[in-house]
């Protein structure tokens, strides 16, 4: 039984016939074929002799002289059903050389996954045009910062009833080369995880020129207040000033493309890599991060940038000797008349020696440090205190009118200035 014909070689082999049959010269059925004569000669001559199968390919139904092996096929699709049924193709093809020694293309991976039905294909979506932003010139020029909540534990991290819990993922990439600067898992997207991330981001590799993230309230006030009073600050937008350490706030997820695009990654490959590296905390988590995962991440996919230079800018001293102050959860309290400070449900009592003068009614800046220590700030000195233990009583004694470098019954010595007697000048 002959192989069966496509139309194209059915309506091939009606020419043909038409030429032994004398309807058509060998000049024509070329023009009709778009080959010379002489392959119409060779082409009658096998239809004599074969039949139909005349002017069939002779390499059509043969096995590819590069074709894979029928047991590699099996082996591969066994270990991806087994290990690795929910990645995407090449994931999928970059474990299996990494871990099973089997070698071929994403593209293999892809059809023989469709055929085991371990991945649907997918319409592409109707594409929508933008205009690119050309990327920056120099690492550092631009950090792309975001954080994403996320099940990036799936259920081996989980609360008291079993229920997974949902991870805040802060990450930064560097505009310019594509590169993870800084990842790590927090709570939560709020000021106190992500001054720690900035914290320890400035003191490992200095401070970037610019931040681009959007417009949540952590970084950026969006009162309608604030439109009309430019003093009015976050906490971030604050510490980042004292850094000299430009803001932008992007106004929709596709300006910061880069980071969000990211996420999508992570939420593909970080899970399933720590799913094979059994982990299964944040703390496991973030240790994964900085030692296994982001070198390995960065090695593959960053890009060498437009120009060579790093433009973070090094913490000059007295920046990295005030960065737990910058770094700080800073509020403006009232010193009561009896110089006692009510904060967050505790009442502070302020030391009869201070640093500088203290007087009643003086507006105060209580810091809160990322080690939830609390510091209380006036012009620049720190002032001492005690913690009390609850609301303090109202006593009838009479009070310091202030709080100074020393006692208020202070009794200078004979030798003193004020003691000594200013004689007349006279002409």
């Amino acid at each position: 039984m002959g192989i069966k014909l496509t139309q194209q070689e059915q309506e091939k082999l009606e020419i043909i016939n038409k030429t032994l049959r004398g309807e058509l010269s060998n000049g024509q059925a070329a023009r009709m074929l778009n080959v010379s004569p002489r392959q119409v000669k060779r082409l009658k001559k096998k239809v004599r002799e074969e039949g139909q199968d005349g002017v069939v390919h002779r390499l059509k139904r043969k096995t590819s002289n590069h074709h894979i092996d029928y047991m590699i096929k099996e082996k591969a699709l066994a270990v991806i059903t087994k290990h690795y049924a929910d990645f995407r193709p090449t994931f999928a093809t970059e474990k299996l050389q990494e871990h099973h020694s089997i070698v071929i293309s994403p593209e293999t991976t892809r059809l023989w996954m469709i055929e085991g039905k371990l991945w649907k294909v997918r319409k592409q979506k109707q594409p929508v045009y933008r205009s690119w932003r050309p990327r920056k010139e120099y690492l550092g020029e631009l950090e792309q910062f975001d954080g994403s909540y996320h099940y990036w534990f799936e259920d081996r991290f989980v609360d008291a009833y079993d229920n997974p819990i949902e991870v805040c993922l802060l990450a930064s990439i560097d505009d310019a080369t594509g590169k993870i600067t800084k990842a790590m898992f927090a709570e939560n997207e709020g000021v106190h995880a992500v001054f720690t991330f900035w914290m320890e981001y400035v003191q490992e590799r200095g401070k970037p020129f610019a931040i681009y993230l959007d417009a949540f309230s952590t970084y950026k006030i969006n009162h309608k207040a604030a439109l009309d009073n430019k003093e009015l600050m976050t906490q971030f937008q604050r510490a980042m000033q004292s850094l000299s350490i430009r803001l932008i706030t992007a106004h929709s997820a596709e300006a910061k493309g880069r980071i969000e695009r990211l996420f999508q990654t992570l939420q593909d490959r970080l899970i399933k890599e720590m799913r094979l590296a059994n982990i299964n905390t944040p703390e496991e988590g973030n240790s994964f991060l900085s030692e296994v995962f982001l070198p390995k991440f960065n090695k593959q996919f960053a890009v060498r940038a437009a120009r060579e230079g790093n433009v973070h800018k090094v913490l000059l001293q007295f920046e990295n000797e005030q960065l737990s102050h910058i770094f700080s959860i800073q509020e403006t309290r009232r010193v009561n008349l009896d110089f006692t400070i009510q904060f967050k449900n505790n009442w502070y009592q302020l030391t009869e020696i201070q640093p500088t003068t203290v007087r009643p009614l003086e507006k105060v800046i209580m810091e809160t440090w990322l080690d939830l220590s609390v510091h209380i700030i006036l012009k620049g000195h720190e002032l001492t205190y005690l913690l009390l233990p609850g609301r303090p009583k109202k006593q009838r004694m009479k009070q310091p009118i202030i709080l100074t470098t020393h006692t208020l019954n202070y009794k200078p010595p004979p030798d003193h200035p004020w003691k000594k007697r200013i004689l007349p000048i006279r002409g």
